[in-house]
């Protein structure tokens, strides 16, 4: 029987500073706009000669500018057009007070880490881990009924891949991610994992990265 491969991908590494952050657009725009650096250009062009991302079928990414980047590189090596899904969009921080707030007191500098452990928390104008995992089930559904025993490139964000992931992993006492009781992912920028489904079952899980 064949399988259905998602190639589950990370963007690659942002710039801190682009000049964005110095106008007057909201957070939402600025995150939406952020572009790789140099150096995760150079990251995303390596990525994309990995031979598991070669002979795809198809390649969906967020429509974040850095997740677009990232796949251009994976479209360029199959030939292929990259279609947009705003459910792979990273999860909506919102209001930057109140996650300062929630995040006071925090051991881990990173609110998505802290959020698979609490994962109803969402700022007024936010998204909890719970909400951005039921969209991007949302989208994987849909590719799983409509891209059966096809070879799929997903490029989409830390948070949304990690909230997503919860649907098969645990969270350990480091705040990471654990597969199968033992394998620890490391959801980095930029990350590969590869996902065997057979129809909707998850049959194997692997960091290829």
């Amino acid at each position: 029987m064949k399988y259905t491969i998602i190639y589950l991908i990370r963007h690659a590494e942002t710039i801190d500073e682009n000049g964005i952050r110095n106008t007057s657009e909201d957070l939402q725009i600025i995150n939406e706009k952020e572009i790789l650096s140099v150096e995760g250009e150079a990251q995303a062009k390596k990525l994309s000669e990995n031979e598991e991302l070669k002979n795809l079928d198809i390649i969906w990414s967020s429509s974040y500018t850095r997740a677009k980047a990232t796949a251009k590189y994976i479209a360029n090596v199959n030939n292929l057009p990259i279609n947009l899904d705003d459910n792979l969009s990273e999860r909506k921080l919102g209001n930057l007070q109140e996650l300062g707030e929630f995040m006071k007191d925090k051991n881990t500098r990173d609110p998505s880490q802290e959020q698979l452990l609490d994962r109803t928390f969402r700022t007024s104008d936010g998204e909890s881990a719970e909400q951005t995992r039921k969209r991007m089930n949302k989208f994987f559904d849909k590719i799983l009924k409509e891209y059966e025993e096809k070879r799929i490139a997903v490029i989409s964000h830390g948070g949304s891949i990690k909230f997503f992931l919860l649907n098969w992993c645990t969270v350990n006492e480091n705040v990471k991610l654990v597969y199968n009781k033992n394998t620890i992912l490391n959801i980095k920028s930029p990350c590969l994992l590869k996902l065997t489904f057979r129809k909707d079952e998850l049959i194997d899980l692997e960091q290829l990265d």
